[in-house]
């Protein structure tokens, strides 16, 4: 092969790199990327429903009297605001519908996310709601161009994005390692507990991250990752169709296989999990969904609508 030869495919391949990397600053530039707030602390299983409970009863996070009433720190306070956020459970002023749904006291289906169905539907929150922005780049993005990981390969990846988006002013490498440091600790068991306060975190019981084990004969002495595909909890087949239905265009017939596969990768689910999905739903809602692949192109026919709420209702009457 020619060395011209060979330039004109480097050439080609960092065009593709480039376009690819645009593409994915498009997607995710639709709000303000953000990367700091949580006090460097991951959401605590119980903060979400402190949270609400404070909101509700018209408390203010500012003043003196939230360490008392949430019962937690004072850095803890505005993560516990930030997280409350960042799950999309308060939009503007208002408490959203989804937060009353679970959290109410009274009324709510699971206020102590004590369901793994619970956990996939904020699992699904966080990073639909993209107040948290690394989460969707992380689970979405970063997951299409690599499966194992360490640090500094996610924060060197949200450097290249916020570059393709011309925003390189809102790269602080400091605060997204901080940053990125709390998703692992969301997500991630803990190599060395010190306490059981180590396994309080939230989302840590869906085991999508894992540590990957160190040899003594390795030269690399870096902490590295996987995305835990095959050894997750099982995907709650009721929330991955109110995902589906979330992401949805109101007035849409279809959904096309490339927003099916993200979803995929936001469940980290393999294509064969996301399919054996997509035919499962098909045949429980085959009056009013069909998965087809005709000719190489797949996707997700509407021939009614489905009330997402009521799909959750539904889940959690049976589960009562």
């Amino acid at each position: 092969m020619s060395i011209n030869r060979l330039n004109i495919m480097k050439k080609n391949v960092l065009l593709r790199v480039s376009m690819l990397y645009c593409i994915m600053a498009q997607n995710v530039d639709k709000k303000q990327y953000t990367f700091s707030g949580h006090e460097s602390f991951p959401c605590k299983t119980l903060w979400l429903k402190k949270g609400y409970d404070f909101v509700t009863s018209n408390q203010d996070f500012n003043a003196p009297e939230a360490v008392v009433s949430l019962g937690v720190g004072k850095n803890m306070v505005a993560a516990v605001r930030y997280w409350y956020k960042s799950f999309g459970l308060k939009k503007g002023t208002e408490t959203s519908w989804i937060a009353d749904y679970i959290f109410d006291s009274e009324t709510g289906k699971d206020p102590y996310v004590e369901d793994l169905g619970t956990l996939w539907l904020l699992h699904f929150l966080l990073i639909n709601a993209y107040e948290a922005s690394l989460y969707k780049l992380f689970f979405v993005d970063f997951q299409k161009e690599r499966r194992q990981f360490d640090r500094e390969q996610v924060v060197g990846f949200v450097k290249r994005v916020l570059a393709a988006a011309g925003k390189e002013n809102l790269f602080n490498e400091n605060t997204v390692k901080k940053d990125v440091g709390v998703l692992l600790l969301n997500y991630c068991l803990p190599r060395n507990p010190q306490s059981n306060e180590d396994f309080s975190t939230l989302l840590m019981d869906l085991d999508l991250l894992r540590q990957t084990d160190k040899t003594e004969s390795s030269e690399d002495k870096r902490n590295r990752y996987f995305f835990n595909v095959e050894g997750k909890r099982q995907v709650t087949p009721a929330i991955f169709l109110f995902a589906l239905l979330t992401v949805k265009e109101e007035n849409d017939n279809s959904i096309p296989y490339d927003t099916l596969h993200e979803l995929g990768l936001i469940f980290c689910m393999t294509e064969l999990e996301v399919i054996d999905m997509l035919k499962y739903l098909s045949e429980a809602y085959s009056d009013a969904l069909t998965y087809s692949d005709v000719a190489g192109i797949r996707q997700l026919q509407f021939s009614q609508q489905i009330d997402k709420k009521q799909v959750l209702d539904k889940y959690y009457e049976q589960r009562i």
